[in-house]
């Protein structure tokens, strides 16, 4: 290995070497001695045979829509505008549980449970009485008549006001008596993540009974590290995965982008909300997160491995013409795989040096005579 490593280190060396001692006035174009003083490089020239013994080849600048494509993980949580706790509103205790168990799908209206409050019992009683009041009164005394029809009002809203459905006190009134307890009913299509009461237990006004949630869309939490926070925007469309569906993915779109950085991962929390029609997707499962971070509709980009960096600046060789090399400064910018933006240097059409590029430098250092001053044999010589 050594041997071959060797033999392909001397030819490299050849090739250059051939290439340097060629005559400057048949070779290449006149030129500073010391090269381009913006790059430190001077251009090279290659045949098409020492080209091809140093595994030179060449790409063009490319003008397009680039996107780049941010991987993360996160774990998926119910949508939080869509929870909801079921609470007691007065004392009572616990008459008869409807729904007595978590995971368990509800409707709209769908009865929880049945509360016993001395109460509720009064609030029904008072509005009753009030309407035999109102009922009673004489219409011709407005005064009268209007007193009997505030306390109607005010005995219902004080039914309403401890979470007792418009339906509820409608079936009050027709019916003219006291129900013994009153039913809380599950405020919109979901399943209950939280049962927090059992049957027969008391319960207090702002106690917790049952946390709700409607999964019928999701959030995915994720990561993304802080290089990466600049090209996420909110509305960029996201892939997401899990392991239970292997080979499917799950399509949503980024909602909420946290406004600090953890110290310690150095990232920041995104936010997706994913569609969730048929609950397959379970919160507490860990996701895959694909984002597309749109780079430009018409930026110039290359492969990464045509630039040259040295530390000090980036490069590329362009081709000109008779097809010298010429060393060119450019401006980076973001990285989408394997391509890289260049802000400034190269216009879209050019063609520069693909591979190799490393030893078409280190041939346009030696020419400026740049290459390891005070290293026996590298100084330039007449």
């Amino acid at each position: 290995m050594t041997r071959v490593l060797t033999n392909l280190g001397l030819a490299t060396a050849l090739v250059l070497g051939a290439c340097r001692s060629r005559s400057p006035s048949t070779d290449a174009p006149a030129m500073d001695a010391h090269g381009d003083s913006a790059t430190g490089r001077a251009p090279v020239r290659l045949t098409a045979d020492q080209a091809r013994a140093i595994g030179v080849t060449y790409t063009t600048v490319t003008s397009g829509a680039l996107e780049r494509t941010i991987s993360a993980v996160g774990q998926l949580t119910p949508a939080e505008p869509n929870l909801a706790d079921v609470t007691a509103r007065v004392d009572g205790f616990v008459e008869q549980l409807f729904v007595d168990a978590t995971g368990v799908p509800v409707r709209r209206g769908a009865p929880l449970l049945a509360l016993y409050s001395p109460m509720l019992v009064s609030a029904q009683q008072e509005l009753l009485t009030a309407e035999r009041l109102a009922a009673s009164s004489d219409s011709s005394d407005g005064e009268a008549w209007s007193a009997a029809q505030d306390l109607v009002a005010a005995a219902r809203r004080r039914l309403e006001y401890w979470d007792i459905s418009a339906e509820q006190i409608a079936r009050i009134e027709r019916s003219g008596t006291v129900t013994r307890t009153l039913t809380l009913t599950a405020p919109f299509d979901g399943v209950v993540l939280d049962k927090m009461v059992v049957q027969g237990q008391a319960v207090t006004a702002g106690m917790k009974l049952y946390r709700l949630a409607d999964l019928s869309a999701v959030w995915v939490e994720g990561d993304v590290f802080e290089q990466d926070l600049a090209l996420v925007r909110v509305g960029v469309a996201a892939r997401v995965e899990v392991t239970a569906y292997p080979g499917r993915a799950f399509a949503g779109r980024v909602s909420f982008i946290s406004p600090v950085v953890d110290p310690q991962s150095r990232a920041g929390r995104v936010r997706i909300v994913v569609p969730n029609p048929g609950g397959l997707l379970k919160p507490g499962m860990y996701a895959s997160l694909t984002l597309g971070a749109p780079l430009g509709a018409d930026v110039l980009s290359l492969p990464a491995a045509a630039v040259v960096m040295t530390g000090e600046r980036n490069l590329v060789f362009v081709v000109g013409a008779g097809g010298v090399l010429e060393p060119r400064q450019v401006t980076l910018g973001a990285r989408a795989g394997g391509r890289i933006v260049i802000q400034d240097g190269v216009r879209a059409g050019e063609i520069v040096v693909a591979s190799a590029n490393f030893l078409v430098d280190a041939e346009s250092r030696l020419t400026t005579g740049a290459g390891m001053p005070g290293m026996p044999g590298m100084e330039r010589r007449p």
